[in-house]
């Protein structure tokens, strides 16, 4: 790199090591879920950290299911190894519980946007084995409806956030849902299934034929919603389909 080059880009370095100092003297950066001043933007106190549960391995080799104690790898879990579902590889940064139930909600319903920078960085860390190799980044969509409510889709948010920070190209737009589902929060897992079958379309002209795609979302619950969307990718000739989302809601004892 020429000496000029060199010299503008540590100039450059240094206005911006000093204008964070500024910043964060006038507003401290503070943690994501409780509110206290932290020493980085962007992070949780590390109170907040220890109370989040994160997911490590060993886990199952599908579906991210975390195992208790250490095992072979490539181990499936019991669900997975009785019916394989249609996407190949789910990964989730942590479980959804009473820690981190107040954080996803935020950004879900509380507007708190500026969350999903945080959550793409986990993301993408948490999720590499769901996205290594893939070409698009597919948003779980909202039914246009909720998104005129709304006014974002928090899985586009956290699509783009990963992309941001390192992840493949976002395609906001492929997957379509053509009818307006019930919210999925009070339902049972067949109620689920039945919620949205047929809800998820490829939009017309957009073809995922020998591609690998990686579906993202806020929560995997039953894992209903994203199985619907992998069959649609599937059956459009999709050659690889991860799922990665910010948590994961477990059933109690597992």
């Amino acid at each position: 790199m020429p000496l000029a080059a060199t010299l503008a880009e540590t100039f450059a370095g240094g206005l911006r090591r000093i204008g964070r100092v500024v910043v964060d003297a006038v507003l401290p950066p503070r943690c994501l879920a409780c509110g206290d001043i932290v020493g980085e933007p962007d992070s949780l106190c590390g109170k907040c950290w220890a109370a989040m549960n994160f997911f490590a391995p060993p886990w199952c080799a599908i579906c991210g299911l975390p195992f208790p104690h250490p095992i072979g790898e490539g181990t499936l879990c019991g669900a997975c190894a009785r019916q394989k579902p249609s996407w190949d590889r789910a990964r989730a940064v942590m479980r959804y519980d009473k820690n981190s139930r107040g954080l996803v909600l935020a950004l879900k319903h509380g507007d708190r946007t500026h969350l999903a920078g945080a959550f793409g960085h986990w993301m993408q860390r948490a999720g590499r084995e769901a996205l290594d190799g893939v070409d698009l980044l597919m948003p779980v969509p909202l039914h246009w409806t909720r998104l005129y409510q709304r006014r974002f889709n928090q899985a586009a948010l956290l699509a783009y956030a990963i992309h941001a920070a390192g992840g493949p190209p976002v395609a906001a737009d492929w997957l379509i849902r053509r009818r307006r589902t019930p919210a999925q929060g009070h339902l049972g897992p067949l109620a689920r299934e039945r919620n949205v079958r047929g809800a998820f379309a490829l939009r017309a002209g957009r073809s995922v034929a020998g591609k690998r795609l990686a579906l993202v979302d806020d929560v995997l619950t039953t894992g209903a919603t994203a199985e619907e969307c992998a069959r649609v990718l599937r059956r459009g000739g999709a050659d690889f389909i991860g799922v990665v989302t910010v948590a994961r809601a477990l059933r109690a004892g597992s």
